[in-house]
């Protein structure tokens, strides 16, 4: 094989020129499509196509919603109207537990920490204390 090297000292590869022609029609199409894109012709065709498309299936989509509905009844299943209302109602009492917790967290801490009266009592307590020692 080492005589079929071209004068450069690489090995011939008879795609290579395939491969290099498959590139540049590569890039020339991304070129032109990014052009083609990023037009304001562009965007505006795309939107009228979208909103023909958006209006031509909604009525569809509105039986097929009431279909799969009644579907779900005669299942006994949930809705998505069911399912997005358990939701919120989770949320609500989750936030009433947080608010609860928060409530208790305060109230605790309300009654493990000494109030002035109590610090007054220790500190009199204490100067009894040392005074009776002292008497002995």
């Amino acid at each position: 094989m080492s005589d079929k090297q071209a004068a450069n000292g690489k090995e011939f590869d008879p795609t290579e020129t395939f491969r290099e022609m498959r590139d540049t029609y590569m890039d020339a199409w991304a070129k032109g499509m990014v052009e083609t894109v990023n037009s304001d012709a562009y965007a505006k065709a795309s939107g009228m196509m979208l909103n023909a498309c958006l209006t031509t299936s909604s009525p569809f989509r509105e039986v097929l919603e009431k279909v799969m509905l009644q579907a779900l009844q005669q299942c006994s299943m949930p809705s998505r109207a069911d399912v997005i209302s358990l939701a919120e109602r989770t949320i609500n009492i989750e936030l009433r537990l947080d608010d609860m917790d928060a409530k208790l967290d305060r109230i605790e801490k309300l009654l493990t920490q000494p109030s002035a009266s109590d610090a007054k009592r220790n500190r009199t307590a204490k100067t009894r204390g040392s005074k009776k020692k002292g008497v002995k």
